[in-house]
């Protein structure tokens, strides 16, 4: 069953519930017995074991060759 996260409106306190999708909408009541939490759009992140890095970006061209030195292909 997917988790999903609610926000209620009386005392602002956000918490999750498991429930069927089906019922994902429908209004829960918060753990301080609060009437009518809604549901909020969640934010998903994976974590890895491996660390990940932005590919190396190519160094500008130094001097005054036109066109990069060549590095434009044309």
């Amino acid at each position: 069953m997917p988790l999903y996260e609610y926000l209620c409106p009386e005392c602002d306190q956000r918490f999750e519930a498991r429930r069927s999708m089906a019922e994902a909408s429908e209004p829960i009541d918060c753990p301080q017995g609060h009437v009518g939490s809604r549901r909020l759009l969640s934010m998903f992140a994976s974590v890895g074991s491996a660390t990940a890095t932005a590919p190396a970006m190519p160094s500008a061209p130094s001097g005054g060759h036109g066109c990069g030195g060549g590095m434009c292909g044309c």
